[in-house]
């Protein structure tokens, strides 16, 4: 998605930009979509002549509001067929109107104008690990979106996840890359002291993979694994809940017929060179690196488990949250501003060039080409062209976090009775943190997320099997193998 594409324009597609349609059906539904005329067309045109005029994409303001309305009208519609449809139906201008009634679009831009000009703290520390996940928050700094708006970051390269997860607890960071099941873990107590840390926005989907090394190339049949060794970069992450539904959906009980062990994502590929692992459930780009290095190949992306899954996110402490509201707020803005600029096709190589540096990445630009453009070799001698392989779309979905809370309960990480949608709620800031955003916005007292419940909790399909945020417990106890 891109910020100059406006998501109430019904002649184009949005959410597609950064994938190919493969599928015939799929054009076939695009085909009449673009063939459909409708009576609101002309007034379809006037309304976006007028937004495209008043649109500024120095504006920060319009940055935050152009990302919102593509994210809200993704929860809602889902697909861009079925955007373009109902643009074409009952027009833009009336669509626009509707939302807009529910959530103050302008109110968010007045907000992020206002707080600008009064952050309270300008001198920001914030920590990434050294993956191609973390590409708005490395760019954000070395490509200057935070200097762009007032604030002084200084980004801290971290060795792994418990020791961001550490340095979080200890004040130390004041915003941090996190895998996505991070916050929920900080904020219950899990594997940790508990405090209160909030997801406030994806950094990336997909870009994850399966590697096993090169001696297993004929073992491509999960079912054949048993006995393997393999790594996931952190207990609380979305690679060791994925590799587990993966495994147990081929038969393999991922706590009695393999072992899974946690490894700092840089030492990745020195472990499977040395056979210490016999494969990794990882982040980029040591899944190409591995490649790259001649040591092992790409078994599958996890976009083929759960294609748009989450697996980073923007992690902020609640206490940071209340004791700076207006810094949090542009903070955000250049996170997002980051994010979407990253998401678009021609901007991939400049981004990958920009991370390769030791201070960042520390990686050959062209692995880093290769995974953010999504043309890359699998190690079995075929050149896949996979533009999704990872994307960045910011707003994570309350569904998403209750997903990854269904995991944790299915694996035994949280015992007890649930209550997911609360949990998911508190900790998930969905949206752009839009609760904090209703509580600063002395105007927008009255508006409750809850009245869109289409946009918090989607149905997803999660290799092959849907996910109904209504029916936890039962999808849990769909489960073959699980610990509950």
């Amino acid at each position: 998605m891109s910020l100059e594409r406006d998501p109430f324009d019904d002649t184009i597609d949005i959410w597609n930009e950064c994938s190919e349609r493969s599928n015939g059906e799929e054009q076939s539904a695009h085909h009449m979509v673009d063939l459909m005329t409708s009576k609101k067309d002309a007034e379809n045109t006037s309304f976006l002549e007028k937004r495209k005029k008043d649109f500024n994409t120095n504006d920060p303001g319009a940055v935050m509001q152009r990302a919102m309305e593509s994210s809200l009208l993704h929860s809602i519609f889902g697909s861009d067929v079925n955007r373009r449809k109902m643009l074409k139906a009952i027009g833009s201008a009336s669509v626009y109107a509707s939302i807009a009634s529910v959530f103050k679009f302008e109110t968010l831009h007045a907000l992020t104008e206002d707080a600008m000009k009064n952050i309270e703290k300008k001198n920001l520390k914030i920590g990434f690990v050294p993956i191609t996940c973390a590409t708005p928050i490395i760019a954000g700094h070395s490509l200057g979106f935070y200097d762009k708006y007032g604030l002084k970051v200084d980004i801290i390269k971290t060795a792994g996840w418990a020791v961001a997860r550490d340095k979080c607890m200890n004040g130390e960071y004041d915003a941090s890359h996190l895998l996505a099941p991070m916050p929920a873990a900080m904020s219950m107590g899990v594997g940790s002291t508990s405090q209160k840390w909030r997801m406030v926005t994806n950094v990336n989907t997909n870009g994850q993979a399966i590697v096993l090394a090169n001696k297993h190339k004929n073992k491509n049949n999960p079912k054949d694994w048993k006995g393997f060794k393999f790594g996931v970069p952190f207990e609380y992450s979305m690679h060791n809940l994925l590799l587990r539904l993966y495994v147990a959906e081929h038969g393999i009980d991922p706590d009695k017929d393999i072992q899974i062990r946690v490894i700092p994502p840089p030492e990745m590929v020195a472990n499977l060179r040395a056979e210490n692992v016999d494969g990794y459930l990882a982040p980029d780009p040591f899944n190409q690196r591995a490649v790259y290095d001649g040591v092992g190949f790409i078994h599958k992306l996890t976009k083929d488990i759960w294609d748009q899954h989450p697996c980073c996110c923007f992690g902020i402490s609640q206490r940071f949250i209340d004791e700076n509201p207006n810094t949090f707020i542009v903070l955000l803005t250049a996170i997002l501003d980051a994010t979407q600029t990253a998401e678009k096709s021609d901007q991939r190589v400049r981004f990958a060039e920009a991370m390769a540096p030791r201070n960042y990445l520390n990686q050959p630009s062209a692995v880093l080409k290769q995974i953010l453009t999504g043309v890359y070799p699998d190690g079995l001698g075929n050149i896949k062209k996979v533009p999704d392989r990872i994307s960045f779309m910011p707003y994570p979905t309350q569904s998403m976090g209750t997903w990854i809370l269904s995991q944790m309960k299915r694996w035994g990480y949280i015992k007890g009775d649930v209550d997911f949608k609360a949990l998911s709620d508190e900790i998930f800031l969905s949206v752009s943190a839009q609760s904090q955003m209703e509580e600063m916005a002395e105007d927008n007292k009255n508006i409750k997320w809850s009245d869109i419940p289409e946009k918090k909790y989607p149905i997803y399909d999660v290799y092959g099997k849907k996910f109904n945020p209504e029916k936890i417990n039962e999808y849990i106890d769909s489960f073959a193998i699980k610990r509950t």
